[in-house]
């Protein structure tokens, strides 16, 4: 017997769940005090990204009842792409929806600046979740490679931007 094809088109859009008392706010990058704190407890480095210098640079905070619960940190890779370079979110917040709002409004925010494409790179075998993220929210996964400075596989994931105004986002309120 065949085996049978099944097309699946991802849906364009990222749905964040409702978190209550949760807030996410942009950053500027002379106040990152508690991004580097939460890097130095989620990663273990005190390197957050290889430089802030970067075009449209995009810095978010999450809290969770006034409380650091996560961050995620963005750029221009190309016109047409947005890059995802560092996100993670607290131990003590996991599993509650934070990383996907993290993710929605990052998506929102470079899709209203008429981005198109949203990448990430991770480390399957040191960050499983963001893997498992991509795949349940529809990423396709575009590149594997090995990165000698991390002596990790890395992958890389990539999803179209929709253009949804924030109100049908369904995410935490923005600051």
């Amino acid at each position: 017997m065949p085996m049978q094809r099944f097309d699946y088109i991802p849906p364009a859009a990222l749905r964040s769940p409702r978190v209550p008392g949760l807030t996410i706010e942009q950053k500027r990058r002379d106040a990152l005090a508690s991004i580097e704190d939460m890097n130095r407890a989620i990663f273990k480095e005190e390197r957050i990204i290889n430089t802030f210098d970067r075009e449209d640079l995009l810095i978010l905070e999450a809290r969770l009842e006034n409380q650091p619960a996560g961050f995620k940190i963005g750029y221009r890779e190309s016109p047409h792409t947005f890059y995802s370079a560092k996100g993670g979110v607290m131990p003590a917040f996991r599993r509650q929806g934070i990383a996907v709002a993290l993710l929605a409004e990052m998506m929102r925010i470079a899709g209203s600046a008429d981005y198109r494409m949203l990448a990430f790179d991770t480390f399957p075998n040191l960050h499983p979740g963001m893997t498992n993220l991509a795949l349940k929210h529809g990423f396709q996964l575009t590149k594997a490679d090995f990165n000698a400075t991390y002596g990790e596989y890395r992958l890389r994931f990539e999803k179209p931007l929709s253009f949804e105004h924030p109100e049908t986002m369904g995410g935490p309120s923005v600051t």
